[in-house]
């Protein structure tokens, strides 16, 4: 995979999801037959228009019509979404219906799908440390079928920063801690009891001190189902919350640049990397709607319809609430000290 202008998209490329650019990957053992499952699962394959690459992971089938679940970080960013259904084999193009960053909690509905088999899930709040469990997805973005990993629950109720080592990261409380060894593309995959029903969602696995998404380790981590469920039944209900965006993303289209002088990773509608005394413009996207206002590099967004901005943190929060085509009015500073104000209509953009 090439880095043009996105070293922290192109390492969640590889680390959350699959392995496009020859990522050597240890091998993990395939079960002498499917998992009970295995039909319920999908392979997601998406295209990062924005940095020139290209990412898979996995998901979880919850409707006969195309309803699937995942990890909103297998989805960030994806300018096109193909998922191939593992029971039937066919390949169709998707949708975002909604994402919760927070939460790591995505649904997506396949176009055209009909008569798909679901998943079986199971209630997580019966498991205990010591089950055995299984690990399903779509190791090292390969496709066809499902990896499998077998272990057992090591913990309950745990909570981690889970991060691409570049800048990007979420608070996930509450999670399923598993001795089952994680690879890249296995995200949005099922924890799976010896039953074969779902448990929980992959999503986190620990390398060293840090919880990186789907790295290769001992420790792995997956969201209750019935979180994950629970989620998704609030997104496709379409009840917008501050934790849970619906339908398009606004694109405003701009990186930001990091509080420390580096630069974040490409985030084409609101950037994602902490910032001093407001957002600090590392590029402007041509075309794009920020570009049009005036916007430039070094300039520092301060506000959004009046709402002072500290952080690109903020500055997200806020955009967030917002859908594409929405006006909003933006204040910011420049390099020689000027402010400014614009109104800006808002573009539509990946997921964030």
């Amino acid at each position: 995979m090439e880095s043009v202008l996105t070293p922290r998209r192109v390492a969640l490329a590889a680390l959350a999801a699959a392995a496009v650019s020859g990522l050597a990957l240890a091998s993990i053992s395939k079960a002498a037959q499917h998992t009970v499952v295995d039909p319920g699962l999908v392979d997601i394959d998406t295209t990062l228009g924005y940095q020139g690459g290209a990412a898979a992971g996995t998901g979880i089938v919850l409707t006969s019509n195309g309803e699937i679940l995942t990890n909103n970080h297998v989805i960030r960013g994806a300018t096109k979404i193909r998922v191939t259904d593992i029971a039937n084999g066919h390949t169709y193009s998707a949708k975002v219906v909604g994402y919760s960053v927070a939460n790591d909690v995505a649904v997506i509905q396949l176009q055209g799908a009909s008569g798909l088999r679901t998943a079986q899930l199971s209630d997580a709040t019966k498991v205990h440390v010591g089950d055995p469990v299984t690990a399903v997805g779509n190791a090292g973005g390969v496709g066809g079928a499902p990896s499998v990993a077998n272990g057992s629950i090591t913990g309950l109720g745990r909570s981690i920063t889970a991060s691409d080592g570049e800048g990007d990261s979420e608070q996930l409380t509450g999670l399923i801690e598993t001795d089952a060894a994680l690879q890249p593309g296995d995200s949005g995959g099922a924890l799976v009891d010896t039953s074969g029903r779902v448990v929980g969602m992959l999503t986190a696995a620990s390398t060293g001190f840090q919880f990186m998404y789907q790295s290769t380790a001992s420790d792995g981590y997956a969201i209750t189902i019935n979180h994950a469920t629970s989620l998704a039944t609030q997104i496709v209900a379409g009840a917008s919350s501050s934790t849970v965006h619906i339908g398009g993303t606004p694109l405003l289209g701009v990186t930001i640049q990091n509080s420390d002088g580096g630069f974040g990773g490409f985030n084409p509608y609101f950037g994602d990397s902490p910032a001093t005394n407001g957002a600090v413009v590392a590029s402007v996207l041509s075309g794009s709607p920020a570009e049009h206002a005036g916007l430039q590099f070094g300039d520092v967004i301060t506000s959004v319809d009046g709402h002072a901005i500290d952080s690109s943190t903020t500055l997200s929060s806020y955009l967030l609430l917002r859908q594409p085509g929405k006006t909003v009015t933006l204040g910011w500073v420049d390099q020689t000290g000027s402010t400014h104000r614009a109104s800006v209509t808002l573009a539509v953009g990946p997921p964030q």
